[in-house]
């Protein structure tokens, strides 16, 4: 495993960290590929590590008991998949798996929470990311529920292209359905 210098790093939330902080979180980091379709966070199975994307899209998607799915929201170079651990929360029925391809860097669970748990201020900046989430996905209810097919549509692209570097958005029109749940 190679040391990432933090002056390479590409995702905000690592970039933020004051160097002593993101020292806390190198222990284990490692810097990945991630296909489309890998599972970041799979459903109800205890989560064993951050992923912290520099490149490429997630998607948060959540299932109906019929298996319908639909997502809630999605993670970029702004932030983290995994945050629901920083609410001292093993698993999640939601799933994350990346939708564009792209890159991250991955933190062991272990070391994750030892650094939350030995550092309160580092705790609070997460716990900051994880609102700014809620806040996020609460306007994507509302959304959903107030706004046509169009206008949802017209959302989701600005919300990807605030992700995205650059303007190409490749993704099939099967999968832009289940993301707008039509």
């Amino acid at each position: 495993m190679t040391h990432i210098d933090q002056s390479t790093v590409e995702n905000t939330l690592l970039k933020m960290l004051s160097a002593d902080r993101f020292t806390r979180l190198s222990e284990g980091m490692e810097r990945v590929d991630l296909p489309i379709r890998h599972v970041l966070v799979a459903s109800d199975v205890p989560t064993t590590h951050v992923c912290f994307l520099e490149r490429g899209l997630a998607s948060m998607v959540v299932s109906s008991i019929d298996e319908e799915v639909v997502e809630i929201g999605h993670i970029g170079r702004e932030g983290a998949s995994g945050m629901h651990v920083v609410l001292a929360v093993e698993t999640t029925p939601t799933r994350t798996f990346m939708q564009v391809a792209g890159s991250g860097i991955m933190v062991p669970m272990e070391t994750f929470q030892r650094a939350l748990a030995d550092d309160p201020v580092m705790k609070d900046f997460f716990l900051r990311y994880v609102h700014t989430t809620v806040l996020q996905l609460a306007h994507s209810a509302l959304a959903n529920a107030r706004y046509n097919m169009h206008e949802r549509l017209a959302r989701w692209i600005l919300m990807c292209h605030d992700r995205l570097e650059g303007n190409d958005l490749a993704i099939t029109h099967e999968f832009l359905a289940l993301m707008l749940g039509v």
